[in-house]
């Protein structure tokens, strides 16, 4: 059973972010001195749990955030009351751009699946970055070119019927090395998160999970998975598609 988040909202569990906690997000590791300084000085953390919202549907944005430790699902509900989920965000990933460049207020829900540090950069700081930072501007627009492509190939997996391909496909999304450069080889998450986000059971991913094993794509750990070859997992059902055209 999932943890009830606390009485007060996450905006309001704010705390400055450790030195490790800094580390771990990318984008600082590019700037000048002077934009570090800027940056750190705005930068405030939140331990999410299940049951919070990091931002909501219809809420203005007023941060830009990333995860630090976790996993986030990123999701809205249908017109028929039906939760359609677009993408999770494991550690090292960064969400929101181009609503934040816009100032406009958010069209998902972004919660935890399970006890998470993220972080937030106000809005102001962030367009300040634009302003002031040619690395920062390169950095979101790699973001935005590699979201749209993640967006693409979303679009591509929901229409699959094999739940095996959906998995596999799924799985490359969240290793992309620059959007979630966090994960590194080794993702943290289990069955039942995967399945959430895939919108498959526990015991379907698992059955999904042993194929792609067997075929040396992946390899199932404690906690996690391990990335073995993540070209073979990025074009899962290519080759019998093709057979059957």
């Amino acid at each position: 059973m999932q943890a009830l988040a606390p009485e007060l909202p996450l905006h309001q569990r704010r705390r400055l972010p450790t030195s490790q906690e800094l580390d771990g997000i990318p984008w600082l590791r590019q700037l000048q001195p002077a934009e570090y300084e800027r940056a750190v000085s705005n930068i405030t953390v939140g331990d999410a749990v299940p049951g919070d919202f990091v931002c909501r549907v219809g809420r203005p944005a007023t941060y830009w955030f990333g995860v630090v430790e976790g996993l986030l699902k990123m999701s809205t509900d249908s017109a028929h009351g039906h939760t359609v989920t677009f993408t999770g965000v494991p550690p090292g990933g960064w969400f929101g751009e181009g609503t934040v460049l816009k100032r406009e207020a958010y069209r998902y829900n972004m919660q935890p699946l399970r006890k998470s540090v993220v972080a937030g950069l106000p809005v102001d700081t962030f367009h300040w970055l634009l302003d002031h930072s040619i690395a920062f501007n390169r950095f979101i627009m790699n973001q935005l070119n590699e979201r749209l492509a993640q967006f693409i190939a979303a679009r591509e997996i929901d229409r699959l019927n094999d739940p095996d391909v959906r998995v596999a496909r799924s799985l490359a999304a969240l290793f992309n090395p620059v959007l979630y450069p966090g994960v590194g080889e080794v993702l943290r998450i289990t069955q039942q998160e995967l399945g959430y986000l895939v919108g498959l059971s526990r015991q379907r991913v698992n059955e999904a999970l042993a194929v792609l094993e067997a075929q040396g794509a992946i390899q199932v750990e404690y906690g996690g998975l391990r990335i073995l070859d993540l070209a073979a997992l990025r074009t899962s059902g290519t080759v019998a598609k093709a057979a059957a055209r």
